[in-house]
């Protein structure tokens, strides 16, 4: 299934390519800025009936138009970045049906069970994405935090994301490696996020075509979603329609429901 985004940067809607992101805004590419609020983006992705979108605040300055955002499609959007203890709720309260936390919840290097514990306390499980983005190295997927720049001690794996996910709803990956390329999914990582997570992932980073979401979808057994970010006609891209994804994924929930349907047409 096609999952949305709005990517905030500077209080902007942008597409960034995501390893050039770093504190100083040296080096930084950036493949997109819209002229259009985050909140036209947030009612498009409403009126498309898409759910489970999300909004990433890329750095500082962004916090009025992720609230402008969130109040457009209120209970539609998950909200990332600068999440933690202190103001999940508030992002809760202001219209996210989830709140993404990565960066907090690691410290040197490390998970800190008792932040993601406090976390789960605070404002339960089912409204709890964690952010487990990526990048390869030495043959593994590890954790990278604050921008995507600093490498955790930790590594995406089935006994990870098995001790995790009785901790959150769902799984955020972007594969920061691919992030913002158009070149094509990590589909190897695709296969493992679908193979060891046992609740809902949603997957992002190099989609740059209609078929990249058809086959995420047959790889991922349905059971990860594809965010389509700089590809998008919305987004500036060239290769996929935004129309043409949702109605993707209009096909995917009909095609879930044939009996159903057949049940009903029967019983008349």
């Amino acid at each position: 299934m096609f999952r949305p985004c709005i990517d905030l940067h500077e209080g902007k809607v942008k597409q960034i390519v995501g390893g050039s992101l770093q504190d100083s805004g040296a080096g930084l590419r950036t493949n997109f800025v819209s002229e259009r609020p985050a909140s036209w983006f947030a009612e498009l992705y409403q009126r498309g009936g898409l759910t489970g979108g999300h909004v990433i605040q890329l750095g500082t300055g962004n916090e009025t138009a992720a609230r402008a955002a969130l109040a457009a499609y209120p209970g539609g959007l998950h909200l990332g970045g600068g999440v933690n203890l202190n103001n999940a709720r508030g992002w809760l309260d202001a219209g996210a049906s989830h709140v993404i936390v990565t960066s907090w919840v690691f410290r040197d290097g490390r998970l800190d069970f008792d932040r993601v514990r406090a976390l789960v306390q605070s404002i339960g499980r089912e409204r709890l994405v964690l952010d487990l983005s990526c990048r390869l190295r030495n043959g593994e997927y590890w954790v990278v935090t604050d921008r995507w720049q600093k490498f955790t001690e930790f590594t995406v794996s089935e006994d990870a994301l098995s001790r995790l996910a009785v901790h959150c709803a769902e799984f955020l990956v972007h594969a920061v490696d691919v992030e913002g390329l158009c070149q094509g999914v990590d589909l190897e990582l695709v296969q493992k996020l679908a193979r060891w997570s046992p609740i809902p992932v949603t997957y992002a980073g190099g989609a740059r075509s209609l078929g990249d979401l058809a086959e995420v979808t047959r790889v991922g057994n349905g059971r990860v979603d594809l965010t389509i970010g700089s590809a998008l006609d919305i987004f500036g891209g060239q290769g996929v329609r935004y129309e043409d994804a949702v109605a993707f994924n209009r096909q995917i929930i009909g095609l879930a429901m044939p009996h159903a349907k057949g049940t009903k047409k029967n019983s008349a």
